[in-house]
């Protein structure tokens, strides 16, 4: 199946574009673009920078993608911006090229869903099967677990990171690391417990939830130090070895942690 490639988009020469790419009226496309098979661009967006696209993805009108960071101490640097598949984004959604000063590449994952608004900055990571709601706005360098879930208009402070399976309520400010598995709102975000519907949804044990509401307890309710907390999560992998995996995700989340924790 050819490309349909409205005759209105403008395709710069070099742009790799596959066979099967659907490109809308007036998108502007980049020479420095690679967009894979099955990809839709609806009108009136923008692709541009050094953009690597995967398979699949839906990308509604008024998109832009690949555009310089939003930092002062950007030079013209050939920084990526790399998306995996089956992602949709939608309306005027922004996501930014990385920067030198981190990796250099700013990252979204596979079978992501992007609502209206949303801006990732340079060099976030932005995992696997995620929902990031309307009007988000991450911060550069945010670092986004897979299956987390953002709710509408919330903020995260550059170089947060939101761990996997996380969901955190609308509007919320998020200024500190939330550990994987935490559910939770407000301004600044504070944690009410574990996701457990959300990880019941995914396939999780209810003995593997029920070791996670203790390694909440020992993070939150004991008064413990997150390096003494991390030490009994230890010990609780031995006593509930069906929890091990996912209790380690947890403990790895924390010794990694720069910013401090989100608190109670």
């Amino acid at each position: 199946m050819a490309s349909q490639i409205h005759p209105t988009a403008i395709i710069a020469t070099g742009a790799q574009i596959a066979d099967d790419v659907s490109i809308g009226p007036y998108s502007v496309i980049g020479e420095h673009v690679t967009i894979g098979a099955g990809t839709v661009v609806g009108p009136h967006c923008v692709l541009d920078g050094y953009t690597t696209i995967g398979a699949n993805n839906n990308f509604y009108r008024f998109c832009s993608i690949g555009g310089m960071p939003q930092d002062k101490k950007y030079a013209n640097e050939p920084t990526r911006l790399t998306i995996g598949d089956g992602n949709t984004v939608r309306e005027y959604v922004t996501i930014n090229t990385g920067t030198i000063q981190d990796v250099g590449v700013t990252t979204v994952g596979d079978d992501n869903w992007i609502m209206a608004y949303a801006h990732i900055a340079h060099d976030c990571q932005i995992g696997s099967h995620t929902i990031i709601a309307n009007g988000v706005q991450f911060g550069g360098h945010v670092h986004l677990g897979d299956w987390a879930i953002i709710g509408g208009l919330c903020a995260a402070h550059q170089f947060v990171r939101i761990g996997a399976h996380s969901m955190v309520g609308g509007t919320s400010s998020i200024r500190q690391d939330i550990p994987p598995y935490l559910i939770g709102a407000g301004d600044p975000f504070r944690p009410v417990g574990i996701n457990s519907e959300g990880l019941g949804r995914r396939g999780y044990t209810p003995e593997t939830i029920a070791a996670l509401k203790e390694a909440y307890k020992l993070l939150y309710r004991r008064n413990l130090k997150v390096d003494e907390a991390c030490e009994q999560m230890r010990a609780l992998q031995q006593e509930k070895p069906v929890a091990h995996d996912a209790l380690q995700v947890m403990v790895d989340f924390l010794a990694a942690s720069t910013r401090g924790i989100a608190r109670l």
